[in-house]
């Protein structure tokens, strides 16, 4: 049986778990020990309960995406390109190309940042963006990518 060519973009993707789009994933509080129990580092404050980007079960494609212990955050976000998938105004083939272009810009903007600034690569991004050192041409190349990724994936923050 094939999957279906949402769930064959979200699992070829991963953007959403790799910290790429995200620094956080939430969670209910009911899923918080057993997300704990797969390993993840889990955060409990009363507003903030989750677990950080880059998901340690993302290995170039998701380790949990059929179990029962896979979040419901996980399994109900859809990005802007999902919807437009599912709402058939992409075809997989284009909407996999956007994510390969994507993920182009993410390997060079990753190629030019400093090392050992923490794991999530929002994080990093912004911190080299604002740290005074970036160049022009790192700040425009990112702004590049920001921009990518707000008019292809619906992201903002």
């Amino acid at each position: 049986m094939s999957e279906s060519p949402a769930t064959a973009l979200c699992k070829s993707c991963g953007l959403c778990c790799t910290g790429h789009l995200f620094v956080w994933a939430k969670l209910r509080s009911s899923e918080l020990d057993g997300a704990e129990s797969l390993g993840l580092k889990v955060f409990r404050e009363p507003n903030q309960r989750g677990f950080n980007q880059p998901c340690p079960l993302w290995q170039g494609q998701c380790t949990i995406y059929e179990s029962p212990e896979y979040p419901r955050f996980c399994h109900t976000y859809k990005c802007k390109l999902l919807k437009k998938l599912l709402d058939e105004n992409i075809a997989l083939p284009s909407a996999l190309t956007v994510v390969q272009q994507t993920m182009e810009l993410i390997q060079e903007l990753e190629s030019l940042l400093p090392g050992s600034m923490g794991d999530n690569f929002r994080e990093r991004l912004v911190m080299h963006m604002n740290d005074g050192t970036a160049t022009i041409a790192f700040k425009r190349k990112a702004d590049a990518l920001l921009k990518n990724i707000e008019g292809q994936f619906g992201v903002t923050d």
